[in-house]
């Protein structure tokens, strides 16, 4: 017989599945000898009280054993010799994609301009340690994408609830653990990630698809308005329909795509800075508890979101028990982002605090530009993000070191003559955020942190340090494409997939859409071999 049952117990009941075991069987009084195995289906927190909650859906089976898997596996068939397909980005969106294509019947063929997963891991050490910015690999260029060393968080408020089955399933299929497809916020741990990464590649070549490393695409083969191939940065050329899948940060990429006609737009995003936290400090706040999580919680999440002169603030990527990184891609930047480990075990938990801005806002004088007016191009957000970078590289000293500024003396509008300390490890600088970042930001930071820290009492405080900046939150251009078909407005066989393209917002929904491009292009594939 299989059971499935809903409850709501203590964290010290739910701490091992022997203990829901034992739980369930005194509860719903039955013999655990005849509760042969249980499935956590579904776990959440609710913390909104000062008793703490586990919320579980389980399945228990009671005299027979599950007969289906833990995740449901997708079968991919071998593809050699099959129609070929240009994924260009080994992030979440390509690999997805790839996959998907797999599946098709299609042959992927991946070119990433960064190095693999593992030897990326080196060039990003060097940045912390000497200071210096590989521009081909580094937080946001490699195998993986932004996502591999940037905390490898799942959660999605997509709609598309199946797909999003789909994703976790997959990644289940190549090693992450299978609580993903219980957790109501699923995290699998930038520690663990890349192995993740390194077996969706494999089940690839496996298949007979294609992956080349530090191989950077440099320009798209479009003849009579159709897109033929891509050329690589030797001269190399890869034939087929392509899924441009290069990320938020592939600036020279929008650059060519705008130079050649390729119809592009400026688009929102948000900008603002690394809030970081002792994490005991925000266990205490968001358990209800001076001595914090205790022995069986999790570091605690938060999220908040306000408005301000009618703009939202909110925060971003929280990670609890994790670390601030040096997320630049290029020299003369400074750019911030964040990480945990599985075990989510740092003493410190941060999170993006930023502000909302559009392309209309640009003409707004607090908005004023660093080192002269942004040129009225669809890249004028793209400006925006380089002119704020590189001014938060000089407050930095021209190196890594982050300028930094404690919470309460940001709001208040003094100097920190002194800084907690950090988990970012380049090290930070003092710095009047408050004076030299745009007022149209620091106004609205300011009104958000207030209103945060009226509802959650502690969290102003001076213990927290503002580290700037947060300027990669999206994409700053939108790849415009059919909302029916995928492809771009005018250049048919050109698939805009992804954050980069302007159409996710992180691993999960990156993903989600590089499956669907892959099926947008074996539509296309379809319909022009009919023709």
């Amino acid at each position: 017989m299989i059971v499935e049952y809903q409850l709501r117990i203590l964290p010290g009941q739910a701490t091992s599945e022997a203990d829901i075991r034992r739980y369930v069987a005194r509860e719903k009084k039955i013999d655990i000898r005849t509760l042969t195995a249980l499935r956590i289906l579904k776990r959440s927190i609710d913390a909104r009280q000062r008793t703490i909650y586990v919320n579980l859906k389980v399945r228990c089976y009671i005299n027979e054993q599950p007969q289906d898997e833990a995740y449901v596996p997708t079968h991919y068939p071998e593809v050699k010799g099959c129609p070929q397909v240009v994924v260009v980005g080994a992030g979440p969106g390509g690999l997805f994609a790839a996959l998907r294509l797999i599946e098709l019947g299609l042959r992927p063929i991946v070119v990433e301009r960064g190095k693999d997963v593992r030897e990326r891991k080196k060039d990003i050490a060097r940045i912390s340690r000497d200071h210096k910015v590989d521009p081909e690999s580094n937080y946001s260029f490699g195998e993986g994408g932004a996502g591999a060393y940037s905390d490898g968080k799942l959660y999605t408020r997509s709609k598309k609830r199946g797909n999003v089955e789909k994703i976790l399933n997959v990644f289940c299929q190549h090693g992450a653990s299978t609580s993903i497809l219980a957790d109501a916020h699923p995290h699998i741990g930038t520690d663990k990630l890349p192995a993740v990464i390194e077996a969706m590649r494999n089940t690839i070549l496996r298949c007979g698809g294609e992956v080349w490393f530090e191989t950077r695409m440099d320009e798209l083969l479009i003849e009579e308005g159709r897109v033929r191939g891509i050329r690589t940065q030797n001269g190399h050329e890869y034939m087929g329909p392509v899924i441009l899948a290069t990320g938020h940060s592939a600036r020279d990429v929008y650059r060519w795509l705008y130079a050649n006609g390729v119809e592009v737009e400026a688009k929102g995003l948000a900008i603002g800075v690394r809030l970081e936290h002792p994490s005991l400090l925000i266990d205490q706040i968001q358990y209800h508890n001076k001595n914090g999580r205790g022995k069986y919680l999790p570091a605690a999440e938060y999220s908040f979101v306000t408005q301000a002169d009618g703009r939202g603030v909110y925060s971003f990527c929280m990670c609890p028990g994790g670390f601030v990184v040096p997320a630049a891609s290029g020299p003369r930047q400074i750019v911030v982002n964040g990480m945990s480990p599985s075990n989510r075990g740092s003493q410190w938990s941060n999170s993006g605090m930023v502000v909302e801005i559009r392309p209309e806002d640009l003409d707004d004088p607090t908005l004023k530009p660093v080192h002269g007016p942004l040129h009225d191009t669809p890249l004028s957000m793209l400006e925006l993000q380089e002119q704020l970078e590189e001014q938060c590289w000089l407050q930095g000293n021209m190196r890594q070191t982050a300028p930094a500024q404690r919470m309460v003396d940001f709001v208040n509008r003094k100097l920190s003559y002194d800084l907690p300390r950090s988990s970012y490890s380049p090290g930070l600088i003092s710095s009047p955020l408050h004076f030299w970042m745009p007022e149209f930001i620091t106004s609205r930071l300011r009104q958000g942190f207030e209103t945060f820290g009226r509802t959650s009492h502690g969290f102003l405080t001076n213990e927290a340090v503002m580290i700037g900046m947060e300027t990669r939150t999206s994409s700053p251009v939108r790849i415009l494409r059919d909302n029916d078909t995928l492809q771009h407005v005018r250049v048919q066989g050109l698939f805009p997939c992804g954050e980069g393209a302007g159409y996710a917002g992180g691993i999960v929904s990156a993903g989600i859409d590089g499956e669907r491009c892959a099926e947008a292009v074996a539509a296309y594939l379809n319909q022009n071999s009919t023709k």
